[in-house]
């Protein structure tokens, strides 16, 4: 299985990271121990949704839209808590 999240900062609520992973639990952990250098400064993380793929493909293309100015639209509207 392949798996979409969204991560959204504890101390920088505003910071959103979209991610792709085989194995969710590992990657939030890679996440907040700091070995990621595009999410290190930011740490700790929480997971806001994972979608769960059984298609690499299918996966790769929803991450890659997510990443799209649409996408970022469509996941605030869906995903990301209201302040």
């Amino acid at each position: 299985m392949f798996y979409v999240y969204l991560l959204q900062s504890i101390d920088h609520p505003k910071q959103i990271y979209t991610g792709l992973t085989e194995d969710l639990p590992e990657r939030l952990r890679a996440h907040n121990e700091g070995r990621s250098t595009h999410t290190n400064k930011f740490k700790p993380w929480r997971c806001l949704v994972a979608l769960r793929f059984e298609s690499a493909v299918a996966a790769r293309e929803f991450e890659a839209y997510l990443k799209t100015g649409s996408g970022r639209a469509f996941a605030k509207r869906h995903f990301i808590p209201r302040a």
